[in-house]
């Protein structure tokens, strides 16, 4: 079995039904339009997207975690597309996106480095990408995410990859994380928020940085 189906066949929801907090603070900076949720699993942000409005395609490796996203949302009483797929062989299409969203989507380098630059290349001019995610400082807190520091990213390795966006947030912090069961506690995070600018492809993005 797929471990990601082994992990999301509980009935409860193991990483809960509530959006992600960084994202609730971010969501209205997102222009409206079509979103897109990488690694998405249960749902929790797709279909608080969809009840704010925006068009959510939920992408991710687990049926069972899919299966129970379209649940939620229609539990919500909203509307959500899923795509069950690998994100080393997903293909994320060019200047599509109005948003695209990455919470603690941790995959090895090599594919995360391609997914972000096509991130990049998939959001219309002025859309907005973002992320939260595990440092390498959360090996330290154990209240969640992957085991292995190489599945963790920072801040400057993050920059470097999502060149030629805009950044209103970029920052490495540390906060509390009560997301069901297995985020849970003090965690070492990086917090991004940027938006596609003229200038894709240069690698000179530029921005306030908080």
């Amino acid at each position: 079995m797929n471990p990601w189906d082994a992990r999301y066949k509980a009935e409860d929801y193991v990483y809960g039904t509530t959006a992600n907090d960084f994202l609730i603070s971010v969501v209205n900076r997102i222009p409206m339009g079509r979103v897109l949720c990488l690694a998405e699993g249960e749902g929790r942000n797709a279909v608080f997207l969809a009840q704010k409005g925006y068009s959510v395609t939920a992408v991710d490796f687990s049926s069972v975690g899919l299966q129970k996203a379209r649940r939620l949302a229609a539990e919500r009483g909203v509307s959500i597309e899923t795509c069950c797929a690998d994100l080393r062989e997903f293909v994320i299409q060019p200047n599509h996106w109005q948003g695209i969203v990455s919470i603690f989507a941790h995959v090895p380098p090599e594919v995360r480095v391609r997914l972000h630059r096509a991130a990049v290349e998939g959001l219309v001019i002025g859309g907005a990408f973002v992320l939260e995610a595990y440092t390498p400082q959360q090996l330290q807190y154990k209240t969640g995410g992957p085991p292995s520091a190489e599945l963790m990213m920072n801040l400057a390795e993050l920059q470097t990859e999502l060149g030629g966006l805009e950044w209103a947030i970029a920052r490495e912090t540390t906060r509390f994380i009560q997301e069901g069961t297995l985020h849970n506690g003090i965690s070492a995070v990086v917090q991004l928020l940027g938006f596609k600018n003229s200038l894709l492809g240069t690698g000179l993005g530029t921005g306030q940085f908080t």
